[in-house]
């Protein structure tokens, strides 16, 4: 990382869902894995919901959080495989205004191609940017969400990160 020690840390709202048929609280891993993130990195937990691997559910969820003002951004896990449950990228498109940010999925890919060579074309993984709340959804195996975080989102979620970040953008996202 290019960390800016001169710069304020500016710690934002994160939002963790999982994207689960079968996960409860107790089992979602990849979910608490992306929460001790959100918080060891010093942002704020701002929820945590397991939804269904069900497009319209997800969607509503989505757009509830990108609703609210307390929340940032979203980060998810699940749902961006190739079966026919695998729903999440389907969601994100019935999000209105929603942007995609082609270079996260490429990047990700990138780096866990790495990790599990070939293996990463069946990944999905993918961002938006809908009405000023970034919405990051990586898939449900725990290392997928390790490579997510911190191949991607610990730096661009990090104020202090150089030549530039996400949150510097923020206040921008709702230009017209």
């Amino acid at each position: 990382m290019a960390i800016d020690e001169t710069k304020v840390f500016k710690p934002i709202n994160i939002a963790v869902l999982t994207v689960s048929d079968t996960r409860t609280p107790e089992t979602d891993t990849s979910g608490d894995i992306l929460a001790g993130r959100v918080t060891g990195a010093g942002h704020h937990l701002a929820a945590r919901m397991i939804v269904k691997d069900d497009a319209a559910a997800l969607a509503a969820q989505f757009e509830a959080w990108i609703d609210d003002p307390a929340i940032d951004a979203v980060v998810s896990t699940g749902g961006t495989g190739l079966t026919g449950r695998d729903v999440t990228p389907e969601a994100l498109g019935l999000i209105a205004g929603a942007r995609e940010i082609p270079g996260f999925g490429e990047l990700f890919r990138w780096l866990s191609f790495k990790t599990i060579g070939t293996s990463t074309v069946q990944s999905r993984a993918m961002a938006v940017v809908a009405r000023g709340t970034y919405i990051f959804a990586l898939p449900g195996s725990n290392g997928a969400v390790k490579d997510g975080w911190d191949g991607i989102l610990a730096e661009q979620l990090d104020s202090r990160n150089r030549p530039c970040n996400f949150v510097e953008l923020m206040p921008r996202l709702t230009e017209v």
